[in-house]
């Protein structure tokens, strides 16, 4: 009989990608979410796990509930026999955390807490951590590795995930029957090849690829880049970035991991090179297949395609422009209505023919900002570990994580919300 999987936070970005590979590596994912970061769809279940169950071809069981109710996690483990937890649920927004420390730390510790409670209560020992780099705090070398000190956090999200981190090593050593894999992510971003599932932040996203995108579509009007003063090459801040799916299996591994009664382990999840800010933002033009412009420049179609070098996108503090930087994109689509799916009025006039290369003109906006608090400068990971322990190497690069995400982002303008 196949496995049941409890995801708690599933239908998040990062869950629904993880419910979607477990599905299709035969085991059975019982998911729990309640809603604070999800699409609400059709049959009682979030849009997201609605697309999953179209791309595998199964019905995926979903209940609507909060991990910090211990009485509905008592119940939902008395009618389920988990092998396995996988805990991605509790909020995630390092900025939101400084501002609201006291309900990061209510939701994250007290529903691991009453989570792990219940999974004791009713002998489940193997549970899979979404923990967070963040547990590192400011990096005292790079490439981080799994014997960097920890604890050292610069904000309240990842004081909760390392605050999680020790109660389960503390439970794993004070009862050997437990077996637990706290995986330490990098930078997420991505979304399944299908473009049916990705990332869908709820309000202005806290993200920088998502935030990328929504401008790159005309979701949101400009990026804010935090800060250009860092000891980086163009002194923007520097992060490992992961294909999700890559992310998603994983946890796959791990969850293999458990099986060989472990006892508790730790392992980063990155690929182990880090890009600026800029050259992420680099990186989504390419994927868009669309050519950057100043505003400076007269306006109109250029003679050919050409990205500009990244040496040119390099930031001396001297050189900064001090009003935001206008980076205008054109590329022959459909135009700007047809693309989001919205009806276009006829003019009254007389109208040219149509073109079925209709020029999209977009324009991407940044503008640099002061640093915000809890961000460091670089952090990127050393993924040995993972690779020699768990069989299991980041599979996917840059232009394949950014063609991805444009795919979702072009294919749902406006994420999985209808509206």
């Amino acid at each position: 009989m196949a496995e049941k999987i409890l995801v708690t936070g599933g239908a998040g970005y990062i869950g629904s990608h993880c419910v979607l590979e477990l599905a299709e590596a035969g085991y059975v994912p019982v998911v729990i979410d309640n809603f604070h970061n999800a699409i609400r769809g059709a049959d009682a279940l979030p849009e997201s796990l609605q697309r999953v169950q179209q791309i595998v071809h199964q019905p995926i069981l979903f209940q609507e509930l909060d991990i910090t109710n211990e009485a509905a996690l008592q119940e939902l483990f008395s009618k389920h026999r988990f092998s396995a937890v996988m805990h991605f649920a509790g909020l995630k927004a390092v900025g939101e955390s400084v501002q609201k420390p006291l309900e990061y730390y209510r939701v994250n510790l007290t529903g691991t807490i009453r989570l792990l409670e219940t999974m004791k209560a009713h002998g489940v020992r193997n549970i899979v951590f979404s923990s967070s780099a963040t547990v590192y705090g400011d990096p005292k070398y790079l490439p981080l590795d799994e014997n960097h000190p920890v604890g050292g956090c610069t904000n309240p999200y990842g004081k909760s995930k390392f605050f999680i981190e020790e109660m389960i090593r503390d439970l794993c050593k004070a009862e050997r029957d437990w077996n637990a894999v706290l995986l330490r992510y990098f930078n997420p971003i991505g979304a399944h090849e299908s473009g049916m599932i990705g990332e869908d932040p709820q309000g202005i996203p806290n993200n920088l690829m998502p935030y990328v995108a929504q401008v790159a579509v005309g979701r949101r009007e400009f990026l804010s880049v935090f800060g250009n003063d860092y000891k980086t090459d163009d002194g923007t801040g520097v992060r490992d970035y992961i294909h999700v799916v890559d992310l998603a299996k994983g946890h796959i591994a791990a969850l293999k991991k458990l099986k060989e009664n472990c006892g508790c382990k730790i392992y980063n999840l990155g690929t182990g090179t880090g890009y600026s800010v800029l050259q992420m933002v680099q990186a989504m033009e390419k994927a868009s297949g669309r050519e950057v412009r100043s505003d400076s420049e007269p306006a109109g179609p250029p003679a050919q395609s050409q990205l500009l070098p990244h040496a040119s996108l390099r930031h001396p503090k001297s050189s900064l422009p001090q009003q935001p930087l206008c980076l205008c994109l054109w590329q022959p689509l459909a135009p700007f209505p047809q693309l989001l799916g919205l009806r276009q009025v006829p003019s009254a006039g007389p109208q040219e023919p149509s073109d079925p290369t209709v020029l999209l003109f977009l324009q991407i906006k940044y503008k640099i900002t002061g640093r915000r608090e809890g961000d460091v400068a670089s952090c990127y990971a050393n993924p040995a570990l993972a690779e020699r322990e768990l069989g299991w190497k980041a599979a996917f690069g840059l232009d394949k994580m950014c063609e991805d995400l444009w795919r979702w982002q072009l294919q749902n303008p406006t994420g999985f919300s209808k509206n």
